[in-house]
């Protein structure tokens, strides 16, 4: 357990994280960045804007809920102390995505009805199937539905959304780089730790390869719903890219896995993420002793 400790441990996190990455930032950008100009203005992209970034929250709140509640149930201090720091990402996650909210003009009065009525239903269940886990002290299937599926999800979201935003929004992109440098290191936990405890308990692979089905199928069915939702957004956003490269503006790559995201339909993006998405599943699962198990 030496690697376990030392590369986990809270110096380790104080080190990389609020005195690495996010030393200078004010909600996980440079100070006065702003949302930009077109975006605020355009009614279509306003709209996606919110709509997606209320499902970070959910997702977070998520996060937040099932590593706090995770601590408890730890076989060892080790992961007890990586578990508090992960809490506090997760806090931080709501906060900045929470802080996006209001400033793309959510008022704070509006907030718990505004993630109420863009909330997808599928990633809301999504959310229970995992906390149910949590709720009953189930660690091993707990850690695979957080650090493995949920952070895995979260992961390869924020890349494509960071790929998507990075010439176009520099505020949004720095705030996502931090999250995924955390969900990068939520993500190697998962890996590092539960792969043993699934060799000492082989009976619980069955389970948590249920719950892993799934979450899948809660989380595809989000995909298709917001894609759906987002395609006006997803038009609109190749309209104003094109009349800037008429222009003569250099919007250039938006790389995402050797894809260019750029003039791509809402549908066909969804393809790319979620074939992405299931990949990454079936890599990382297969590193702890578990066979990725398709939702249809």
């Amino acid at each position: 357990m030496s690697d376990f400790l030392s590369g986990y441990s809270i110096q380790n996190w104080l080190e990389s994280c609020p005195q690495g990455y996010l030393e200078g930032t004010v909600d996980g950008h440079a100070p006065g960045d702003k949302e930009p100009e077109f975006l605020l203005d355009n009614p279509i992209l306003h709209e996606s804007s919110v709509r997606t970034t209320v499902q970070l929250v959910a997702g977070e709140r998520c996060a937040l809920a099932a590593s706090s509640g995770l601590i408890n149930s730890a076989p060892d201090y080790a992961s007890k102390h990586f578990l508090a720091t992960q809490t506090l990402d997760e806090a931080r996650h709501v906060e900045i995505f929470t802080q996006r909210l209001y400033d793309l003009g959510v008022k704070k009065d509006a907030l718990e009805d505004t993630i109420a009525e863009y909330a997808s239903p599928h990633l809301v269940q999504f959310a229970e199937v995992l906390l149910e886990k949590v709720d009953k002290g189930d660690f091993i299937a707990g850690v695979v539905g957080q650090n493995i599926v949920l952070e895995g999800m979260a992961f390869s979201v924020f890349e494509l959304l960071h790929a998507s935003m990075a010439t176009s929004n520099p505020k949004f992109a720095a705030t996502l780089s931090g999250t995924i440098a955390d969900e990068r290191r939520h993500v190697g936990f998962g890996e590092n730790r539960i792969g043993s405890l699934i060799r000492e308990f082989p009976e619980k692979k069955a389970e948590v390869e249920g719950m892993q089905k799934e979450m899948s199928f809660h989380m595809l069915q989000t995909f298709t719903e917001l894609f759906s939702k987002s395609a006006a957004a997803v038009q609109e956003g190749n309209r104003l890219s094109r009349e800037a490269g008429d222009a003569g503006e250099n919007t250039g790559r938006a790389d995402y896995n050797g894809t260019d995201l750029n003039g791509m339909e809402a549908d066909a993006i969804e393809d790319v993420l979620a074939n992405t998405v299931i990949g990454e599943f079936k890599t990382r699962l297969s590193r702890i002793g578990l066979e990725y198990q398709s939702p249809g």
